[in-house]
């Protein structure tokens, strides 16, 4: 199995690419953040930017810092399917866990912070942030989380600074390389003469 992996900093548009790839592969989507978001559920506590980052911080405590893969993958390892799409990965020991279910090919998808906060106040999703302190909480604990190193090491870089256009049309084309070559040219970020599991 091919593991899809879209990583990207909060507003960067990766749900909505994680989204486009899964329809144009033909793939089955999981989201990392809504396992988050379903423990918070799960404790009673309400759905806001703190408590989903709170959860957060307390998975990875009690874990480790792949907690949230872990769940995921108890998900994923039985389902029949060549390619799997993730979004939201946010670790390279994410990654790693996650070689438990296939190899991986790593999307990142990279947007300023005033372009991603503009988007983030503009869409007022419940539990997203309320203003700048929020927004910087948010990229803070993404980078303590190391999502810096897993947008270093992505197979794919997809700027999304232009209109849903040009969006497009670069989501077209990392689909088609990873459907033409069945994800050959993807390393998730490790070394491509060992690769994991297809």
């Amino acid at each position: 199995m091919l593991l899809v992996l879209v990583t990207g900093m909060p507003g960067s548009g990766k749900s909505l690419v994680a989204s486009m790839l899964s329809s144009l592969l033909d793939a089955p989507m999981y989201i990392m953040g809504d396992i988050v978001r379903g423990e918070v559920a799960r404790r009673g506590l309400e759905l806001t930017v703190e408590n989903v980052e709170m959860v957060a911080r307390e998975l990875r405590r009690e874990m480790g810092m792949a907690a949230v893969a872990k769940l995921l993958l108890h998900e994923i390892r039985g389902i029949e399917a060549n390619i799997v799409v993730v979004d939201g990965v946010r670790s390279l020991e994410e990654v790693e866990v996650l070689k438990g279910a296939g190899r991986p090919c790593i999307v990142a998808v990279h947007a300023s912070p005033l372009t991603r906060y503009r988007r983030m106040m503009a869409r007022a999703r419940r539990g997203d942030i309320d203003g700048w302190s929020s927004f910087r909480m948010r990229d803070m604990a993404n980078l303590s989380y190391g999502i810096g190193g897993v947008i270093a090491m992505a197979d794919y870089m997809i700027v999304n600074e232009a209109g849903p256009r040009e969006l497009e049309a670069s989501v077209a084309k990392v689909a088609g390389e990873i459907r033409s070559g069945k994800g050959e040219g993807c390393s998730g970020g490790g070394d491509p003469s060992h690769r994991g599991p297809r």
